[in-house]
């Protein structure tokens, strides 16, 4: 059995009086590619927050390789070196090149020889197919192009857990392709992955397992054909036949 990456023990969050997240339990294993599906609403993207500790649960536990984490003691950002996120909207730096935006955090954050993170951060945009981007500037990309970019930017940290947060829900349809072909390519290479997808037929494929949410609870998990072909819980059956 591999080890656990990322555990959630008992996690609450709330907004005000909205009750977000209850009581999550769940854990992701190493080089485990794990889908979070639910409707819009459903507190996939908090929980992926959460996780990054971009938002402060109100209670619970996340522990990361074994290591509680403490919000008020450890140096979160410290901790978020650990844990790449790549977001709905790409956030890349105008005013800077593709190859800047990649090695701005190792050069800055890992004290990485400018050199060295350069030569690091062309053969992740050689991997996420855009080595001739390398000098342009972000408007100058699609949008698909521009996600491209913005998952080569987190990989450059050398994270042990990338999160993505519905990563092509900004995107022309016809470019979502190339953002699910590269988040592919990561999972082949054993990158351990949560991801938050409106893509069913991506979570079939790329998932070993699939987290169904539903106000803010985990209603069912299993693997992509338990969850797909034979869903236990009649509110899973109720979601999976508006998207299917």
């Amino acid at each position: 059995m591999s080890e656990k990456i990322l555990e959630v023990r008992g996690l609450y969050k709330s907004f005000g009086d909205l009750q977000v997240l209850q009581n999550i339990n769940f854990s992701v294993q190493q080089n485990e590619v794990v889908c979070l599906i639910g409707a819009s609403g459903s507190g996939k993207s908090t929980l992926l927050r959460c996780l990054n500790f971009l938002e402060i649960m109100d209670s619970g536990e996340v522990i990361l390789q074994g290591k509680q984490v403490n919000p008020n003691k450890d140096r979160l950002n410290k901790i978020r070196q650990n844990i790449g996120m790549v977001f709905q909207q790409f956030n890349l730096f105008p005013h800077k090149t593709v190859i800047e935006n990649v090695t701005e955090a190792p050069i800055h954050i890992k004290k990485v020889k400018k050199k060295q993170a350069e030569e690091d951060g062309e053969a992740l945009l050689r991997k996420v197919g855009l080595r001739e981007k390398a000098y342009e500037y972000p408007s100058r990309l699609s949008g698909g192009q521009q996600q491209r970019v913005a998952i080569a930017r987190a990989l450059a940290m050398k994270p042990e857990v990338m999160l993505f947060d519905e990563p092509t829900s900004a995107l022309d349809p016809e470019l979502v392709g190339e953002v699910l072909q590269t988040i592919k390519t990561l999972a082949k290479e054993g990158m351990t992955m949560v991801v938050v997808t409106h893509e069913m037929g991506f979570a079939r494929e790329v998932a070993d397992r699939v987290v169904y949410m539903h106000e803010g609870k985990i209603v069912e998990e299993g693997s992509p054909l338990e969850i797909f072909e034979d869903p236990k819980e009649e509110r899973t059956k109720l979601f999976l036949r508006s998207m299917l």
